[in-house]
């Protein structure tokens, strides 16, 4: 064989190790991950990539607390309610003209997109429960079309729907965690929690491309609690 033909042939077979090895990286990496998704375990809402469900148990201490809070039926919603269950939270008020109305017509069209999955919660939380009682909720929900049973408006005192935000929900990230209920509480943040309460993802939720991640994340968070 002539030299420049033992070239070409070294040269092939190191692009095929390269190749290869590229290969068994990226398949061992894809074994080893045991999340596509990220923890949150803080109000500054630094990312935790981990990848065993050691690591998790080990470092993740911070879930959704026991809440309970009536619906826009009226109906007592728990964290009962969450059982083995995927949700998004957010928070509204029905008089609001800013930013709700757009922030309930994205998750709307969450919502929609993903209407044949049956472990999906939605719970929209109102800031201003003083005004926003069961009936008026009702009205919010069917004023924007809103069918989906696995989506609920809630009302309650205002001291404990605002500790549930800022502090279990981080509704405002780490500048309202301290914050009282003196303090008024508006976020356009939708917050993504797994079956085990734990917090997995911060979108805006007045914009329309955030949604098409929400909802992936929700197809992958759903692929991973199988």
């Amino acid at each position: 064989m002539a030299y420049w033909e033992l070239k070409i042939v070294k040269m092939y077979r190191i692009v095929f190790l390269a190749l290869s090895s590229l290969l068994i990286i990226s398949c061992s990496e894809k074994k080893n991950n045991y999340s596509e998704l990220p923890y949150y375990n803080e109000p500054d809402f630094t990312p935790l990539f981990l990848t065993s469900k050691a690591k998790v148990k080990n470092r993740i201490n911070h879930t959704i607390a026991d809440f309970a809070f009536l619906n826009q039926d009226s109906i007592l919603i728990t964290q009962n309610i969450l059982k083995n269950k995927i949700h998004v939270a957010n928070f509204i008020f029905t008089r609001c003209g800013s930013i709700c109305p757009t922030m309930t017509h994205n998750l709307k069209i969450v919502s929609d997109s993903l209407k044949h999955h049956k472990d999906i919660i939605f719970l929209s939380y109102s800031v201003t429960p003083w005004i926003d009682k069961p009936s008026i909720l009702k009205k919010f929900k069917k004023n924007y079309e809103i069918t989906n049973k696995n989506w609920h408006f809630l009302t309650g005192k205002k001291g404990d729907l605002y500790k549930l935000a800022r502090q279990s929900y981080f509704a405002e990230e780490d500048i309202g965690f301290s914050k009282d209920s003196s303090q008024f509480l508006h976020t356009e943040h939708f917050i993504l929690v797994d079956k085990n309460k734990r917090i997995r993802g911060i979108y805006n939720g007045t914009l329309q491309l955030e949604m098409e991640q929400l909802i992936g994340d929700i197809i992958t968070l759903e692929k991973e609690e199988k």
